[in-house]
């Protein structure tokens, strides 16, 4: 990992962290209620939803263009949250191993998803309000993210051990472009099977 210089964030990173907190409170009931049935009870436990990120972090929409884009940087900031031995635990990024894995839910949940290019760049954010702290920022292939367009969250996990069965996970809200092509090729070999007129 690398060190970064000391970056000041402006009034619009501010209000952009502010929104993707209020949002990410918004998403997290939604992504919990949408994947429990998913996960049939196993998986959720063994990665437990506790970490910051912020995929493309300084772009507000969170933009990915699956045709253009080659790499989609996610910022892991440090997290407190309590443990499953009901202490206070902190999760602080610079300090553990990069074992992580980004991609759409169901592509995680399969064991797979984009692994990081490198072992990342550690950046020291200042806020606003005078307070800061080191966030890791790492870039994952895109072509491996499994992402569809469908997508409206990218999930991170970060796994303990070798093995990747257990660790923690985030979210951030995406807006993935650039797969229409695909989808629409799909659905025409699927016509196609089908044996349906195109009209």
């Amino acid at each position: 990992m690398s060190k970064g210089q000391p970056s000041r964030v402006d009034e619009a990173t501010c209000n952009s962290t502010t929104r993707r907190r209020l949002l990410k409170g918004t998403l997290g009931a939604a992504a919990t209620v949408a994947a429990v049935p998913a996960l049939g009870g196993v998986a959720a436990a063994h990665f437990p939803v506790e970490l910051d990120i912020d995929v493309q972090p300084g772009n507000e929409e969170n933009f990915l263009d699956a045709a253009e884009h080659e790499s989609v940087s996610v910022a892991v900031h440090p997290s407190e949250f309590l443990g499953s031995d009901g202490e206070r635990t902190t999760f602080n990024p610079a300090d553990e191993s990069v074992r992580y894995r980004f991609g759409s839910r169901f592509t995680l949940q399969k064991g797979e998803g984009a692994r990081p290019l490198d072992e990342g760049e550690i950046t020291r954010v200042e806020g606003a309000s005078g307070e800061s702290h080191e966030m890791l920022v790492l870039r994952f292939p895109v072509d491996d993210t499994g992402f569809d367009g469908g997508e409206e969250t990218g999930w991170l996990y970060w796994e303990r051990d070798e093995d990747g069965h257990h660790g923690y996970a985030g979210f951030d809200s995406v807006r993935v472009y650039g797969t229409e092509t695909l989808n629409s090729d799909l659905l025409e070999l699927f016509k196609r099977k089908l044996g349906a007129e195109d009209n």
